[in-house]
């Protein structure tokens, strides 16, 4: 594996912040974001972690010691439960918004850009390799146009023992990449090993590691004693065709009205809407494919496909799916 390629020194230069990212599919930015702004976010996100009994209860917030009692991981319905109380934090989901976020993405795209409204928090537990994060795209969850770039960054410092992620550079000219179904994070896991491409490292509060919609990427285990906290934020030009999937919060079923609930500043809601976006409608395709996968071997009795069944418990939108998932995973117990 290979260190990450630090690009802090490009961030005021966009034909070279451009230049590298068509090179190598990503781009780190050291300190890009206010670390006290980080840390009020975490010490929130902390206290509800801590309510759940996913930290433990004799440690400070922002040491974010993980209880291994609390352990759950999405989409099992503990973990979407408390997923939905993040969801509802104002700073949550303003810090998208953040002019040093919108100023890069402006730089690098070279023309009036925009935050997906939704937001994705990952809580990784320490000492669960099985649900470390597989090698993925986020095209296939994303879609619209292939020029959406995430923008991932964790809440606490992030030694490689805590699991940082790990990108495969280049592979964002490749196409969408062949999968079978894992555990973790969207419950697919790219075959291709991908050797020799690699690229990871520490990352402190404030740094973002930002990536092409179709570069391949992945979870490092968390192999400390701290829940490993991190968000990712997506962004797209305004020209460029939207998927209205990406408009929904995320943590289903909550509506804008649920999160918005409570908030002091109104002026950031719905902001979306006032843009003229052309919307895109999603392609499931590649979601076929993975549940199709997952009853295949669920009807076998192979456990590797729980994951995925929950999943379409939670979030699949026929109920006559769903009732076959439910139905299937009672079966494999």
């Amino acid at each position: 594996m290979q260190d990450f390629i630090d690009s802090t020194n490009l961030a005021d230069d966009s034909a070279a912040l451009a230049g590298r990212m068509q090179r190598d599919g990503y781009l780190l930015l050291r300190n890009l974001l206010p670390a006290g702004e980080i840390a009020a976010l975490q010490r929130q996100i902390a206290a509800i972690a801590r309510d759940a009994g996913w930290l433990r209860a004799d440690a400070p917030l922002e040491a974010a010691l993980a209880d291994p009692a609390g352990f759950c991981v999405d989409p099992q319905p503990r973990y979407l439960e408390v997923l939905r109380r993040i969801n509802r934090l104002e700073a949550y989901h303003t810090l998208k918004h953040h002019p040093a976020l919108t100023g890069f993405f402006t730089r690098l795209l070279g023309g009036p850009v925009f935050p997906h409204p939704r937001v994705l928090m990952r809580n990784i537990f320490p000492q669960r390799e099985e649900f470390t994060t597989k090698a993925h795209q986020d095209f296939p969850n994303v879609q619209g146009t292939e020029e959406v770039y995430t923008a991932w960054f964790p809440l606490i410092d992030c030694p490689l023992e805590l699991g940082p992620l790990q990108i495969a550079a280049g592979t964002h000219v490749d196409g969408v990449y062949d999968f079978q179904i894992a555990a973790g994070a969207g419950g697919i896991e790219i075959t291709d090993p991908l050797e020799g491409r690699w690229h990871s490292g520490p990352m402190r509060a404030g740094d973002v590691l930002v990536f092409h919609s179709m570069t391949v990427h992945k979870g490092l285990p968390n192999r400390a004693e701290r829940l490993r906290m991190s968000m990712d934020v997506r962004f797209q030009r305004v020209a460029d065709p939207f998927c209205p999937d990406n408009a929904n919060p995320d943590g289903q079923p909550l509506s804008w009205e649920d999160v918005y609930a409570g908030w002091q500043d109104t002026s950031l809601q719905y902001y979306w809407r006032r843009l003229p976006l052309t919307p895109k409608p999603f392609d499931p395709q590649w979601f076929q494919k993975r549940d199709a996968l997952a009853f295949e071997l669920a009807e076998a009795g192979d456990r590797r496909a729980a994951s995925v069944l929950q999943r379409s418990v939670a979030r699949d939108a026929d109920p006559a799916r769903r009732q076959r998932a439910q139905g299937l995973l009672d079966r494999l117990g």
